[in-house]
């Protein structure tokens, strides 16, 4: 059960409490009974002084008389509110007395604390509550309580009280006691003059809480999840082996793609595309069945392997390089062809078109690749138009062999060539142009007043480029680590990191163009 994860688990729950909350919110307002809800708030609770009396800013002062009685020291006024605040009437038989007692009995603080006067006030045109309010037993005062006969409330009416007392009291010692028949009595909170109804009621606002909760919830999920695996992600060990030129590259995919694929382990082991290929066709013949083995080759592999299938990958560029106190940064192709030849032997003796007036007395040597490699296969075929001259030197600084024309040695990787050109004065070599970029003592060499630029693939007569290979024994099971990694290479995401590596995706529009054309030459 892969889909059981700790985002989805969460994503789930989140969900149904939305689910949940939106069903329980309808629930409760189409079906649920409707409780009756007595409220009461204090909206004025200040001292009262008489005039002339030391006071303290912001009290009310009234003159003996003029609202209850005399306003004698220690006097305090306070104004309550008694109101309907459900949708359901509360009628006179809903209070549970009889009809010749007190329905409400309203307490202040202790029985130190006495009531002096009260009155109240009723909204013009609410003639039944003034009326329910004069009846018997009528509105009255005992000792520190006002009591209060049954008044019957239509959904949003309401009351009040002035109410005088002989001392102060807190609003939390404020008391309403009664019994209301299917219904409860609740102290509201106190609002001023400024305060605006609620748009929502509290059961809408709940649900707009939660749900925008849910929301948020799945949509930090969805972020976190922006960059999902990709489709076809296999498990198990898979080897890549051979162009050492396009390793850097394999190397970087396959790390991208182990952390896009757990359980998936990809090892690069690159020593040659020719041995490459060899190795893979000696795997597939030994066991019998497809390995977990891909074999890269810059440019087509060798020959005679007819169980092998050859899938293109990218467009490579290479470049040749020199060492940096040799100071030419572009030959033609027959400047090229003559050193490799031998029939130039030191720099000042180089000659033709664009090099400088005055060239070093250093020897030419030149570093090669290994007999098996793709990188060295498409220089003779693409640049020299024949094979390079025998291996002379196994310093690749002096000559073993004295028949020898020119210093040529053979290397068995990309990183060896550039390193020991950087390190020779005097020294030339080819390389994958990703590889270059880096290396430090050396530098590019163009071709007939060309160099590698990858946005000129297509249009660019440079030659010295070749399309990537990869093989595989046969073609493996579509849900074989093989093909999944392959198919991440070529088409998915390993295409950006073969991109930003210098070469082209053979999956692109313009790569599709290149890779198809039947003659890749220049």
């Amino acid at each position: 059960m892969e889909w059981i994860t700790a985002e989805n688990v969460v994503a789930v729950a989140t969900a149904l409490l939305g689910v949940l909350v939106s069903v329980g919110a309808v629930w409760i307002d189409r079906f649920k009974p409707q409780r009756k809800r007595l409220g009461y708030r204090v909206q004025l609770n200040t001292p009262l002084h008489k005039e002339g009396d030391d006071q303290d800013g912001g009290v009310m002062t009234v003159r003996a008389g003029e609202v209850l009685g005399s306003a004698a020291a220690g006097a305090t006024l306070v104004l309550l509110r008694i109101e309907n605040d459900r949708d359901l009437d509360i009628g006179i038989d809903d209070y549970g007395v009889a009809p010749a007692e007190h329905a409400l009995r309203i307490t202040f603080g202790t029985p130190a604390v006495t009531v002096r006067g009260v009155v109240a006030t009723v909204p013009a045109g609410w003639g039944p509550v003034r009326d329910d309010l004069d009846s018997a037993p009528k509105l009255g005062r005992e000792g520190n309580a006002v009591l209060v006969p049954r008044v019957a409330l239509d959904p949003g009416q309401y009351f009040k009280l002035l109410v005088q007392l002989s001392g102060p009291v807190a609003d939390r010692d404020i008391k309403v006691h009664g019994t209301v028949a299917g219904g409860s009595l609740r102290r509201n909170r106190s609002t001023t003059p400024d305060d605006q109804t609620g748009r929502f009621s509290t059961a809408a606002r709940t649900v707009t809480v939660v749900l925008t909760a849910c929301v948020v919830a799945l949509a930090a999920i969805i972020v976190r999840e922006r960059t999902p695996p990709p489709i076809g992600c296999a498990r198990g060990s898979l080897t890549v082996t051979g162009s050492t030129a396009f390793a850097p590259v394999v190397r970087e995919v396959a790390k991208a793609y182990e952390k896009d694929c757990a359980g998936a382990t990809v090892t690069v082991d690159a020593g040659g595309s020719t041995s490459g290929v060899r190795d893979l066709a000696e795997a597939g013949t030994r066991t019998g069945g497809s390995p977990a083995v891909i074999a890269l080759s810059d440019g087509h592999g060798p020959a005679g392997h007819p169980r092998l299938r050859e899938h293109m990958v990218a467009v490579s560029l290479f470049t040749v390089v020199a060492h940096d106190d040799v100071p030419v940064h572009d030959l033609t192709l027959e400047q090229i062809r003559a050193l490799y030849r031998g029939d130039v032997a030191r720099w000042d003796r180089l000659t033709g078109p664009g090099l400088p007036a005055a060239l070093p007395g250093l020897p030419v040597l030149l570093v090669s690749r290994d007999a098996g490699s793709g990188t060295r296969e498409v220089f003779q075929r693409r640049v020299l138009g024949r094979n390079e001259p025998a291996n002379s030197s196994r310093d690749c600084a002096t000559v073993d062999d004295p028949e020898a024309k020119v210093v040529r040695c053979e290397l068995d990787s990309t990183d060896q060539v550039l390193a020991t050109v950087a390190r020779l004065p005097g020294a030339i070599g080819y390389a994958e142009l990703g590889a270059v970029a880096t290396a430090k003592g050396l530098h590019r060499v163009g071709l007939d007043g060309r160099g590698p630029v990858l946005d000129e693939l297509g249009t660019s007569p440079y030659p010295y480029r070749e399309i990537e290979y990869a093989y595989t024994w046969g073609d493996p099971p579509s849900d074989s680590l093989a093909a999944s990694f392959l198919a991440y290479l070529a088409r998915g995401r390993g295409q950006d990191v073969v991109r930003a590596r210098g070469h082209l995706p053979c999956a692109t529009p313009k790569g599709l163009r290149i890779c198809g054309e039947a003659d890749t030459g220049p």
